[in-house]
């Protein structure tokens, strides 16, 4: 697989022509906007951590201060270098950002005795280094408390940078999040955590080499850092929209917008800076209405209603707005406009999806036939250079009527495996079907290339001929994509098949380790049951009794696990008198068994887990387990 060309190729002649005829106006603002307030930058543009890994590359990017290749759609390009802008801004008296050190921001209001920091990024070292900045310029001062606005990783990952466990528990930082962040923030990610992180490498490109031919953009941001997110539970919860609060003498008015953006988040505005905070629920650009890499469908709908009623609570008063991602805006009159067109986008995106639904269009229809009106096209904020129209008027299809498309010729369509092994019988044998792919390749159809040709690279994941055709054809595809996630995803499946999708790790990651160390028993046997091997545990019924010493007068206390008709249970609250075995241990104990940092047999060594009973009961629940690995194949059976 190794004697052939690997590297990237050049844009197609019809590539070319496509991105240099691309005609567009966007608001020329934004540049300034970008800019504006800007202090300092990392002196390096390097982000290391302790053993002397590269977290993040803001280096990477200086190819983007030339004009727009014919490999980047020239909209995503000049997107591209807004998010470049990186470093130290003042967005307002007594607020600041770090920009371009991770896909989020991490902004610093100035408290009476401290720092009150909004959502402190990814990972450690890039908030680290980013409250250094601040440091730097603006003097240290400790941070009293952290704010989360909502449930993914990029808001929340890099708490230890900015505070400790220690200072939490000591009450020297409060830790605030919308009510329901714990649950959102591990549920969502637990059940499907091994699917969902490998897709999510499509979505963001990290092992794509940033450059014309490689990763851009990452639309919300530049890209992500490399490293595991921590987390660090909140002290106060958010329970309900004009809840107020003063933290460190700063006042805050909360408003809660579950099922946005994410599950649990909250957009808040500050009476005595005149400044609004709309979290992610508005960006410059178009939002997922689901992601790529996959995630519970959001409700644009409410989406909509929430950024309305930000708008009635609070757009008269303020007079600068910020957000987790992106750039600011500034002056009454820009901000509204702004919050009224991202309002309407989601509500039209709903609207006429559902419109062309009720007409009897399925989704592949209507995502071939929505086109975004000039009002949108003529602002940078709702174009798609992260979600992308295609792809959210399917999801809003989802939403209310899922994958089905109501015909009954795909209600059991066969695997790819076996369809493209039809396909390519039909289309006369391999060669055939290589020829005719060739043609409209030259032709520059690549939509239908990458159709015809994926049958033959899973009905014969080894004819090279066919992995470096459809390579070439999602290479181009990627560089016309005027979306960041597209243009990943293209290049991200033309990267594997000419490579091969990545090795599987070793052992389990760093990130899962940390989001297992923050589940609930609840969450951790409802993730050990997605792993039984169903086919091994047929005619077997038995339970084990867990005490948990930690838990001590809690629900959690005590709990009943075992299998019944090929499936994992788990009760709380009680113990069964049939139990083959009684555990007596810690939930810390357990956590870390199964984050594999030690195991049961060293545990009851060490006096940390005893077990009364038949022993090989709980041998034979935790022994057929299956294994995820989250470098599966993706482009290849």
């Amino acid at each position: 697989m190794n004697s052939h060309d690997l590297s990237p190729k050049d844009a197609s002649r019809h590539t070319s022509e496509r991105n240099r005829s691309v005609k567009f106006e966007l608001d020329p603002a934004d540049f300034e906007r970008a800019r504006r307030g800007f202090i300092a930058s990392h002196p390096t543009g390097q982000i290391i951590d302790d053993h002397g890994r590269r977290v993040s590359d803001i280096s990477a990017y200086e190819f983007l201060q030339t004009e727009p290749p014919d490999t980047v759609h020239p909209a995503l390009w000049r997107h591209a270098q807004l998010n470049a802008n990186h470093g130290l801004f003042e967005v307002t008296e007594g607020v600041w950002q770090v920009r371009g050190y991770d896909i989020s921001n991490i902004t610093f209001i100035k408290g009476e005795t401290g720092w009150v920091v909004i959502d402190p990024l990814t990972v450690e070292h890039t908030a680290r280094a980013g409250y250094e900045l601040v440091t730097q310029h603006l003097g240290y001062r400790a941070v009293t408390a952290v704010i989360y606005t909502h449930s993914h990783a990029d808001h929340f990952g890099g708490v230890n940078g900015v505070t400790t466990q220690e200072d939490v528990s000591a009450g020297r930082c409060q830790v605030i999040a919308p009510v329901g962040f714990m649950a959102e923030t591990i549920g969502e990610n637990v059940i499907a955590g091994p699917a969902m992180g490998r897709r999510g490498t499509y979505q963001f490109g990290p092992m794509l080499p940033a450059g014309p031919k490689g990763h851009v953009d990452c639309g919300l941001g530049n890209s992500i850092p490399v490293g595991p997110p921590g987390l660090i539970a909140p002290t106060h919860d958010i329970t309900f929209t004009g809840e107020e609060m003063t933290v460190d003498g700063v006042r805050i008015i909360f408003q809660l917008t579950p099922e946005t953006e994410a599950p649990a988040e909250m957009n808040f505005f500050f009476p005595d800076l005149d400044g609004l905070c709309m979290a992610e629920n508005c960006s410059h650009t178009m939002h997922n209405l689901v992601p790529i890499r996959g995630a519970l469908v959001r409700n644009s709908l409410k989406w909509s209603k929430h950024i309305n009623e930000s708008i009635e609570l609070f757009g008269a008063r303020t007079k600068v707005l910020f957000t987790s991602h992106n750039w600011p805006r500034w002056g009454n009159d820009d901000l509204i406009n702004f919050l009224e067109l991202q309002r309407d986008l989601y509500k039209w995106m709903h609207d006429q999806t559902m419109r062309q639904a009720n007409l009897g269009l399925n989704a592949l229809e209507i995502g071939d036939k929505l086109e975004l009106p000039d009002d949108f096209l003529a602002q940078d904020h709702t174009r798609g250079f992260y979600g992308d129209l295609v792809h959210n008027s399917k999801a809003v299809y989802q939403r209310y009527l899922s994958w089905y498309d109501g015909n009954p010729a795909n209600l059991n369509k066969l695997p790819p495996t076996e369809v493209g092994k039809r396909y390519v019988q039909l289309a006369g044998g391999a060669d055939a079907l290589l020829k005719s792919a060739q043609k409209s390749f030259d032709e520059g159809d690549y939509r239908w290339v990458a159709e015809v040709v994926n049958h033959l690279v899973f009905a014969d994941p080894t004819n090279q001929l066919a992995r470096d055709l459809q390579a070439d054809c999602l290479e181009q595809m990627g560089y016309q994509s005027e979306s960041s996630t597209f243009r990943n995803a293209y290049l991200m499946g033309a990267q594997e098949l000419r490579k091969g999708p990545p090795p599987a790790p070793k052992s389990v990651n760093v990130r899962a380790r940390s989001m297992i160390r923050a589940m609930t028993i609840d969450q951790l046997f409802d993730t050990l049951a997605v792993r039984v091997m169903s086919e091994q545990v047929g005619g077997i019924n038995l339970c084990v009794n867990w005490t948990f010493t930690d838990l001590a007068n809690t629900s959690d206390h005590k709990w009943v696990q075992g299998l019944s008709n090929r499936t994992m249970f788990a009760h709380c609250g009680r113990h069964e008198a049939t139990a083959a075995a009684s555990i007596v241990t810690t939930r810390a104990t357990l956590l870390e068994v199964i984050a594999q940092t030690t195991t049961i047999p060293d545990e009851m060594t060490a006096g940390n887990l005893s077990i009364d009973g038949d022993a090989g009961a709980l041998i034979t629940i935790f022994g057929n387990l299956d294994k995820f690995t989250p470098g599966f194949a993706i482009v290849e059976p």
